[in-house]
């Protein structure tokens, strides 16, 4: 089958995401806008949220949204919101391209569910491109201990029918790209595009005085708040630095909202450390910023082997040295930008965060190095000619040359 336009012509991209709305996936927005400024056509199947409203606006883009399902409880109430999203996606998809061409399907991953919808666009001549961020099963593993091991297994099912039907993949580290050509995608047709910030922004951001406390550190954290992000051990970690260490020449502020932020104000409060310890929920990215452009240290807890931690790379484009725990993927990504500790030992990571503290040559020699990195390879501006080769439709139906991998 033959495209009607030339690869490197005007064409049209769907992108489907589930779990978050576009005004909050930061990866997504930074796609969104690439697309947009190449000259491209770009609808988005999302779940409605107030947030988006500055997108319903944009020259070039639809936004398709669907009413939001409720927040799942249990491994059962995953396959509600998944069906519904599925149901939603296949309706939006189906009156799209009633109207016009789709020349390029872009699906957000997790969940891997979208592979039938998939199917039948690609029979219409979509190319069809996966973005994977995370896996599904490690997912459920951390988020459910004893989750029934017959739905570990459909999820492994999930992601192989993924990768059959992509013609190509793109996903966040060297780890996953391992991961998905053993769930059988080509290593021609897998290529990591990692997701940095883009430094333009970066860099018209400022310091914010009123953000910090006369006579204190400013430690940040910044996600999403699902309980396999571990945000608890922040609090942990703040209340050993506080209690057992005697630091209270410290702020601890997280960024973000999620699943477990009422839980965690709570327990901050029944710790007594409302003084140091401070939640904003969600808030815009040019907020985030400024917290990042004021704060001393980046914080990650996370103990998920295989993730890359976006929140790093952000760290490292503002010039703030980090304290994590030592795990692959991340030890990876941040080695000499950061202090690390066992996988776990929230009092190793305290005494290291202490020690780096009272470090400011250290502090400063992490940062450099930090920056450094951003700018000469994580940034998006790095990213962008990867990503839009990935996307991009062939003149022949088929599999396209695969842009080349970045390395480490």
């Amino acid at each position: 089958m033959v495209h009607d336009r030339a690869a490197g012509g005007r064409w049209h991209v769907a992108l489907v995401v589930e779990n978050i709305p576009l005004a909050a996936d930061h990866r997504l927005r930074k796609q969104v806008e690439t697309l947009l400024s190449a000259g491209h056509r770009v609808s988005v199947v999302t779940r409605r949220d107030p947030a988006n409203a500055a997108y319903r606006r944009r020259r070039g883009l639809t936004l398709l949204e669907y009413p939001p399902p409720p927040e799942p409880e249990g491994p059962l109430g995953y396959v509600r919101e998944y069906a519904w999203s599925f149901l939603c996606a296949a309706l939006l998809l189906g009156w799209l391209r009633l109207r016009g061409r789709i020349d390029t399907l872009q699906l957000c991953q997790p969940p891997d569910v979208y592979f039938p919808l998939a199917r039948v666009l690609r029979w219409g001549g979509a190319r069809i491109v996966v973005d994977q961020r995370d896996l599904m099963p490690e997912i459920l593993a951390a988020r459910y201990p004893r989750a029934p091991l017959l739905m570990t297994r459909a999820l492994y099912l999930l992601e192989r029918r993924t990768q059959r039907v992509a013609d190509r993949t793109v996903t966040v580290n060297h780890a996953l790209v391992d991961r998905l050509v053993g769930a059988g995608a080509r290593p021609e047709d897998v290529s990591v595009v990692w997701n940095g910030p883009v430094l333009a922004r970066v860099e018209e951001t400022s310091p914010d005085p009123a953000l910090r406390r006369p006579g204190r550190r400013l430690i940040v954290w910044v996600g999403k708040m699902g309980l396999q992000d571990r945000v608890d051990l922040v609090l942990t970690l703040a209340e050993t630095v506080v209690r057992r260490l005697g630091r209270s020449d410290c702020t601890f502020v997280l960024l973000g909202d999620g699943e477990c932020l009422d839980e965690l104000r709570s327990r901050t409060s029944d710790l007594g450390l409302d003084d140091w310890v401070r939640f904003t929920g969600w808030v815009p990215e040019e907020t985030v910023f400024r917290h990042l452009a004021s704060a001393d240290i980046g914080l990650d807890t996370s103990l998920q082997e295989e993730v890359t931690p976006v929140k790093a790379i952000e760290y490292m484009a503002f010039g703030l040295p980090i304290a994590c725990f030592d795990l692959s993927q991340t030890r990876g990504l941040v080695d000499g930008a950061a202090v690390l500790a066992p996988p776990g030992d929230v009092e190793a990571l305290a005494r290291v965060l202490v020690g780096l503290l009272d470090d400011e040559p250290v502090r400063q020699r992490l940062a450099e190095e930090g920056r450094r990195r951003v700018e000469t390879r994580l940034s998006w501006e790095r990213q962008e000619a990867a990503y839009l080769g990935a996307v991009g439709p062939a003149p022949r139906y088929g599999r396209a040359p695969a842009p080349p991998i970045l390395h480490r």
